[in-house]
């Protein structure tokens, strides 16, 4: 019972995350089930199975607040569905380890793009939709479905730095495009678990536990969305994918454990300063 509470809890503080910052819901679950020394194909088959309900529910609270581009939606669904179903029927048999760190690197960048795009540059009128071309949604939706299967996260952390990169979008819309998306992600990726493991290796009450603790939080998250101003989500989201790919370079890097607190206490730093200087630098936009 403790454990299904704790699960419970994991569930909806990672989809407290990723709703608000449209990454984290899988990075975070499958993290905390690996602890417990379950395998990652079951860990990712149980967070997936999860996240059917959890993106379901995050989903129709994001379109019921204006959060989400329909057009780069559906764009991204179908290669994102394709992309997920084909990692998740090749798990054990994929170099996940070996291309990790090279994604991870990329995005780390971004992510200080990002940061910085949203901390320092000027404000520009905001689009009204995502622009996302149909060749762009089938590289971006595959290689972020594929990934998502394979490590147990990857759509929100690859396709929400990428689609935040592009200026005057609006980062609310970002978010719930991208949150909405991944029900696609789910599904598919769990029909790839299921034929390729079989239900009887599912834990049905860490699932449950999961759902319970994600539909509780989705409709908060897609609230936050809408409250924050789009500066200080694309620095808050920003600071997320820094301090999530860090840690996953970190890592494989097999960096020292006396230089890992070090480093993750500049990320915060610097996190906290960028926050600083985006309300200070807004402020001063705003005419008196």
């Amino acid at each position: 019972m403790r454990k299904l509470i704790i699960f419970a809890f994991i569930g909806f503080l990672a989809q407290l995350i990723d709703g608000s910052l449209g990454m984290a819901y899988g990075v975070t679950s499958t993290s905390m089930l690996l602890t417990f020394g379950i395998a990652p194909a079951v860990a990712s088959a149980s967070v997936h199975l999860a996240e059917i309900v959890t993106t379901a529910a995050s989903g129709v609270s994001h379109v019921k607040f204006g959060n989400v581009d329909k057009q780069a939606l559906f764009k991204l669904i179908i290669p994102g569905f394709i992309g997920a179903f084909t990692g998740a029927c090749f798990l054990s048999n994929l170099p996940g380890d070996i291309v990790k760190p090279y994604i991870s690197l990329f995005l780390l960048i971004l992510g200080v793009y990002v940061l910085f795009r949203f901390m320092l540059l000027n404000p520009v009128v905001e689009k009204k939709s995502i622009d996302l071309s149909k060749k762009k949604s089938i590289y971006l939706g595959a290689i972020a479905g594929f990934a998502d299967a394979t490590g147990g996260g990857g759509w929100g952390p690859i396709t929400t730095p990428v689609l935040l990169s592009q200026n005057g979008v609006a980062a609310r819309k970002v978010v719930g495009t991208v949150d909405t998306s991944e029900f696609a992600i789910a599904v598919s990726s769990s029909l790839g678990f299921l034929i390729a493991l079989g239900w009887q290796e599912v834990n049905w009450f860490w699932v449950i536990a999961l759902m319970a603790g994600g539909i509780i939080a989705a409709p908060m998250a897609a609230w936050i969305v809408t409250k924050l101003p789009s500066y200080l989500l694309g620095v808050l989201v920003g600071g997320f994918i820094i301090l999530t790919n860090s840690r996953t370079l970190i890592n494989t890097w097999s960096i020292h454990d006396y230089w890992s607190p070090v480093i993750y206490l500049l990320i915060f730093i610097g996190w906290s300063v960028s926050l600083v200087l985006a309300i200070r630098n807004n402020k001063k936009r705003v005419p008196q």
